[in-house]
């Protein structure tokens, strides 16, 4: 039997769930993202063919959409462990929506280059304030019993 200091707490589970989501949302737009065929070309270049080879972009879109599958699947069980770990699903909701929300977000500026406006901050932070609100009402006994 394992002893309780070992074991993940739901917290770090529902946050790898929000991160997988957010990578999951990431490869599923390189699936049609013209930046997929700016790598594409640039492989091909590499290996010494034509940049337009439609080939090395078709195979790079397959692998990328691959990845998108694969987070995608890995996020739905994390999250569902999540689930059954959690003093509610409403915890395990809001810590995997906030953690995809925020890595989404970096991610794309990373990756696509996005910018995120002041407004765009401002919202994200009322969204998980609200989030969170949520979750604390949800599981005060308080609340329960009310």
């Amino acid at each position: 039997m394992a002893d309780s200091s070992t074991k993940t707490p739901w917290q770090v589970i529902a946050l790898a769930s929000g991160a997988c989501a957010a990578f999951n949302g990431v490869f599923a737009k390189l699936t049609t993202d013209e930046l997929t065929s700016s790598w594409a070309a640039s492989i091909a270049e590499a290996l010494g063919t034509t940049p337009s080879n439609a080939s090395i972009d078709y195979g790079i879109r397959c692998v990328v959409f691959a990845l998108s599958f694969l987070f995608s699947s890995v996020m739905w069980g994390l999250f569902t462990r999540a689930l059954s770990l959690a003093p509610s699903a409403v915890h395990a909701n809001v810590v995997n929506t906030s953690s995809n929300f925020i890595i989404a977000a970096l991610l794309g500026v990373a990756v696509f280059g996005e910018r995120l406006p002041p407004q765009w901050w401002l919202g994200a932070a009322l969204l998980i304030t609200g989030s969170v609100i949520i979750g604390r009402q949800t599981g005060s006994p308080k609340a329960k019993g009310d």
